[in-house]
């Protein structure tokens, strides 16, 4: 898991859930995603209207940069859930956020993750796990990410992320007065 957390002067600390990121795949639509079809999103993505945007398992998945404005707006926090490609395509734009990638302790102990969980498919969890071994191999490149977190225990890696993010929206509040 990605998140990349874009700095936006804001003066109120609230997370909310929204729908942010775009979507092909029908099971997604009673979720925090917006639904659309096939057409629809590559239509998108060919006007520019996404920030970030990729495939996987047949299914196309995106963050529109009207979503991200949407938050903007508000003087919210935006935190965004994207894979390695997202990554790289949010580097590409004028965007200033920080990048965290909170990753399993191992290869094993995701897998047995997923299949405790008994959500997939023996096919989807092997494209599942062939795309984590992907991105965290290339996570290992210099400047990818701001920081690595190791979810080998949940409240631990929470207790990290939080006060990683609480260290940024000081940095922020600072800079504002």
């Amino acid at each position: 898991m990605c998140i990349v957390y874009f700095k936006f002067s804001f003066t109120l600390f609230v997370f909310l859930r929204m729908k942010s990121c775009h979507t092909t795949c029908p099971y997604w639509h009673l979720s925090n995603y917006n639904f659309v079809t096939r057409e629809k999103m590559q239509e998108g993505i060919d006007k520019g209207e996404f920030i970030e945007n990729a495939e996987f398992s047949g299914n196309m998945y995106g963050t529109s940069k009207s979503s991200i404005e949407d938050v903007q707006a508000q003087n919210l926090i935006c935190i965004l859930d994207v894979d390695i490609q997202g990554v790289k395509n949010i580097k590409k734009t004028d965007l200033n956020p920080i990048y965290i990638s909170i990753q399993p302790p191992s290869m094993e102990i995701l897998e047995k993750r997923l299949r405790d969980r008994q959500t997939e498919t023996e096919e989807s969890l092997q494209k599942r796990l062939e795309a984590a071994r992907i991105d965290m191999e290339l996570s290992k490149e210099p400047g990818v990410f701001d920081m690595v977190i190791i979810n080998d225990d949940l409240e631990e890696a929470y207790e990290k992320l939080k006060s990683v993010l609480i260290e940024e929206i000081e940095k922020v509040q600072d800079a504002e007065k």
